[in-house]
């Protein structure tokens, strides 16, 4: 897949990490979004490494488990390093 691929699934993913951690990513939808591309290109580049660029196809399950997994960890670092900035 390529890497346009991988933006649309990672619009896609933002939106699945926006509802399965809400309040979580703060920000709204769209940091929701970005962080689910950004996310998606990092499952991707992973899975590139780990399976050596195997069948990564758009409606392949792989490529989407990847993508939010990647969109998951992302985001969750992303909440942890924005969290670490409040200052209350």
């Amino acid at each position: 897949m390529g890497f346009l691929g991988w933006i649309i699934l990672g619009l896609i993913v933002g939106a699945i990490v926006k509802a399965i951690m809400p309040g979580k990513v703060g920000g709204g939808w769209v940091t929701s979004l970005v962080l689910g591309v950004v996310g998606a290109i990092v499952g991707g580049w992973i899975g590139d490494l780990l399976f050596g660029g195997g069948k990564m196809e758009f409606w392949n399950l792989g490529s989407w488990v990847l993508a939010i997994v990647g969109g998951l960890v992302v985001a969750g670092a992303y909440g942890a390093i924005k969290g670490r900035n409040k200052t209350t």
